[in-house]
């Protein structure tokens, strides 16, 4: 992936005397205000074939601004937060473009991003570059801090990261599968991106513990996201008699796979796919051939969590956004809210708010539960990592709509099931 390289914003604004001035006096007008504000950027995909990650982000926005009407104390001073979102287009150079933006142009304080590697590993390289601090969420955590050439044991200065990882989503689908009965076949679907090229990589995606635990998995390889033919691949899955199809996919791939896999009588039993079918919208585009599909829950009104920042359930989130938007619950809306419950809670506590490097030093003493669950930067697998927690469900239709059942739970017991799963 290409990066949009520039100096850091200590050297930006250090490259002339103009330059190095103004910052000055916008740091001492904060300093000495009545009520300082402290900017907080956020970049999401609001268009492009990821837009169904930040489809609940003008509902979330919203309420996340409501709580911060008031301000946050910081050492005994009230700030204000102002929250300054842009659109990345699902498009990793634009999301570095709008980020280096934020960062220079807006000076933001804190950069947050969420939605796929496609948009946190391009923010992420923007504030570890500029030394701004950063949070991000929605992207396995393999892909986040490998795909950013991350060394374990160093990992970087500025930017963490809190989701689940690789190992988490493949002990979900055996969890789900192996209460299946079926044939132990698998095929792979991975794109030529981040996350497929993570989700498919020998080591450390799903070849090795598929095979570990007995299944045997076809990969074709890589095709090119938005390509229109899967028939090599769907020949390759009757031949090896796959029962099951795995893989990571944006929602226009996986409908064109499914609709030739129906065209070319390929009818696999069991179909679990990461991204594509997180959305009840994707599902219901897809009509009864929606009915049984199933894929990794990240978050779901029946968590057990509530909001550190409002109080609300994660029930109460979820039936809130659909009072008000007449949409069904999505999956990233609780962790696009948990970014700004770690945001508030590093504001409280950072030494000075006039410090990039005491802000940045304040978000891996995190210890805060939240509406997705305990974030904790001091457990986690990696440096700059914290996990939380993952189950496996499957869309059962419901009258007239779809349900998610979480059907599989055994690495977190404490979310419920709530249904059983069933052959296609």
């Amino acid at each position: 992936m290409n990066k949009f390289k520039t100096p850091s914003r200590r050297g930006f604004l250090a490259g002339g005397t103009a330059l190095l001035a103004a910052p000055a006096i916008l740091r001492g007008t904060r300093a000495y205000a009545q009520t300082p504000t402290l900017k907080v950027g956020h970049v999401s995909p609001r268009t492009g074939p990821l837009a169904g990650f930040a489809e609940a982000d003008d509902y979330v926005l919203a309420a996340v601004a409501d709580a911060f009407a008031g301000g946050i104390e910081n050492n005994g001073k009230t700030w204000n937060i102002e929250i300054i979102s842009k659109d990345s287009q699902s498009n990793p150079n634009r999301a570095a473009e709008v980020a280096a933006d934020l960062i220079l142009g807006d000076e933001v304080d804190i950069i947050v991003a969420a939605s796929t590697p496609d948009t946190v590993n391009p923010v992420s390289d923007q504030a570890e570059i500029n030394e701004v601090p950063c949070i991000t969420t929605d992207c396995p955590w393999q892909p986040y801090f490998f795909g950013r050439n991350g060394v374990p044991g160093q990992g970087f200065d500025y930017t963490y990261h809190f989701f689940w990882g690789l190992e988490d989503v493949i002990g979900a689908f055996l969890d789900m599968w192996d209460q299946s009965g079926v044939q132990k076949v698998v095929g792979g679907l991975f794109p030529n991106d981040a996350d497929g090229n993570a989700w498919g990589h020998p080591e450390l995606g799903l070849p090795t513990p598929l095979a570990a635990a007995g299944y045997d998995l076809t990969d074709p390889g890589r095709y090119q996201p938005l390509t229109d033919d899967f028939s090599n691949y769907i020949n390759a899955f009757k031949e090896a008699g796959a029962e099951i199809v795995t893989g990571n996919m944006i929602p226009p791939d996986f409908a064109t796979f499914w609709a030739q896999a129906a065209q070319q009588g390929f009818n696999p039993k069991v179909v679990t796919i990461g991204k594509a079918l997180l959305f009840p919208s994707v599902i219901e585009s897809l009509g009864d051939r929606g009915d049984g599909l199933s894929s990794e829950v990240w978050w779901s009104p029946d968590h057990p969590f509530a909001s550190s920042l409002t109080g609300a359930s994660a029930k109460a989130l979820a039936e809130g956004y659909t009072a008000a938007s007449g949409r069904p619950w999505t999956q990233p809306i609780g962790f696009k809210h948990a970014l700004f419950e770690v945001v508030a809670d590093v504001v409280r506590r950072a030494a000075d708010l006039e410090d990039y490097e005491a802000i940045a030093a304040a978000i891996p003493e995190t210890r805060l539960d939240t509406i997705v669950g305990p974030v904790d930067w001091s457990n986690g697998p990696i440096n700059n990592v914290t996990k939380t927690p993952l189950v496996a469900g499957q869309w059962q239709k419901e009258g007239e709509g779809f349900d998610l059942k979480i059907v599989a739970n055994s690495a977190a017991p404490d979310i419920p099931l709530t249904g059983e799963l069933k052959l296609l």
